[in-house]
């Protein structure tokens, strides 16, 4: 098994999001998303198509605007999950966005 790299706890998630990303040729999309899992530091997103690393991807919402840069694009079985780590000013907190469903992993083992 593969051992956990990341210092933080990724808190899972399930939120429908309107991302928007410009490439490192400056090209511009946008497109829905879902929101799989969200820490401190970073999130994953769900797409229908790919992203290509070191694009620029942002998203909304009520209190809080996202902005990151993706660090994978992987395709699993049902799409492609997108790894984005956010910039400083866009640190994720529960105080600042609660995704429509959001469950604590660790709670689970308990």
């Amino acid at each position: 098994m593969a051992r956990e790299r990341r210092s933080e706890v990724r808190m899972l998630c399930a939120d429908l999001v309107e991302i928007s990303w410009q490439d490192p040729s400056g090209r511009i999309g946008e497109a829905p998303a879902v929101l799989e899992d969200i820490s401190t530091s970073g999130a994953c997103l769900h797409l229908d198509h790919s992203l290509p690393l070191d694009a620029v991807v942002s998203w909304r919402s009520p209190k809080i605007g996202f902005r990151g840069c993706v660090r994978y694009c992987a395709y699993r079985e049902v799409g492609y999950f997108v790894g984005v780590r956010f910039d400083a000013n866009s640190k994720w907190s529960k105080r600042r966005f609660v995704p429509q469903h959001l469950l604590d992993p660790r709670r689970l083992l308990a």
